[in-house]
């Protein structure tokens, strides 16, 4: 079974350590040019954000899968969750800032003990919005979990799923053996309680790539996926949402060890989409990591890449503070603002 990097004690579990192979290389000789430099000659930089929409809570990397691409370096032997107190003052923060999404994150974030008391506080309070970022197999895992897809109905939560692909050996060969199976019956229990067809119960796929190359198109990407699952499963579902690879923790560990870094980072500075910097998550997000450290996005969260603000904590959230930071970059930035633009949201362009 795959470890995480960081139970291995692998050189990349450090962030300095990703960072310095991000600074380096082709990118420390000049032969490719830093992000920062594609927005000053854009006149784009820095990057500044709008106003914020969204709040998207990293609520452990305690994970029952450990998948090949994860760029949070998730998995069972992570401990790192999300406490009650940091909970309660994210609570704090959506209520005062009357923010529009909770957009619910890992890991697997149902394996938070308080994960169901977060969802029903914040519905009481009017969040007009909840996501949770579910990798399906959670929900086959046992019966408490199997228990959660009638609460996701119950409070009207999106759930915007992991699928690889809509063939059994591309997903297990990124997942994990058996996980293919195991979504499939967690779709099909979903779709059961109207997910996918009711309105009001919105069940949305994401795509990763299985290598070192970008999404295909996502329109026709979503075509084939609602083709062939309910061809073959009689499975629908709402929207899907292709997301490139960033080359971070796990990834970038996948990329070094298959010699694909420099081609893949010469890749996606050649598809660099000026059009998707108006789009990119950082400028209406804000996320919020396990311990309550504030980051432009989960990307930068993975890179310890904390906020330029003074409000570097959900503690001491200031609105106006970080509506006035400048978002931090570095050359994984590229992954979101290559092609046709990449987001949490799926394609930007």
């Amino acid at each position: 079974m795959l470890k995480s990097l960081h139970s291995r004690a692998d050189p990349l579990a450090s962030t300095a350590t990703q960072l310095a192979r991000l600074e380096g290389g082709l990118f420390a000789a000049a032969e490719l040019p830093a992000f920062k430099e594609r927005l000053q000659q854009l006149e784009a930089f820095p990057l500044k954000p709008r106003a914020l929409e969204i709040l998207q809570v990293n609520l452990g990397y305690l994970c029952n899968q450990v998948c090949a691409h994860c760029h949070v370096d998730a998995g069972p032997d992570r401990k790192e969750i999300m406490s009650l107190d940091t909970i309660e003052k994210v609570l704090e923060v959506a209520r005062a800032t009357e923010v529009g999404t909770l957009d619910l994150t890992g890991g697997a974030p149902e394996m938070n003990p308080h994960f169901n008391y977060l969802v029903e506080k914040a519905r009481s309070i009017g969040v007009q919005e909840i996501i949770v970022r579910s990798n399906l197999t959670i929900l086959e895992a046992n019966a408490t979990y199997k228990k959660l897809p009638a609460f996701f109905k119950d409070m009207r939560v999106r759930v915007v799923s992991s699928l690889p692909h809509y063939s059994l050996k591309r997903t297990d060969k990124q997942r994990g053996e058996g996980v293919f199976s195991k979504s499939i019956a967690a779709l099909k229990n979903l779709n059961a309680l109207g997910y996918g067809s009711d309105p009001e119960l919105v069940l949305d796929l994401v795509y990763n790539p299985s290598g070192a190359f970008l999404s295909a198109d996502q329109a026709q990407l979503e075509r084939d996926f609602k083709s062939r699952l309910n061809d073959q499963f009689g499975i629908v579902f709402n929207q899907l949402f292709c997301i490139n690879n960033l080359p971070i923790s796990r990834f970038l560990d996948y990329l070094i060890a298959s010699e694909n870094f420099d081609d893949y980072m010469q890749t996606l500075v050649e598809a660099f989409n000026p059009a998707t910097l108006a789009g990119v998550m950082c400028t209406n997000t804000l996320s919020v990591g396990w311990n309550g450290d504030l980051y432009d996005c989960d990307f930068n969260q993975m890179l310890e890449m904390p906020v330029a603000s003074t409000a570097k904590h959900i503690d001491d959230f200031d609105a106006d503070s970080l509506l006035d930071r400048s978002i931090r970059v570095n050359q994984h930035c590229y992954g979101c603002t290559a092609g046709a633009g990449s987001s949490c949201q799926g394609s930007l362009t």
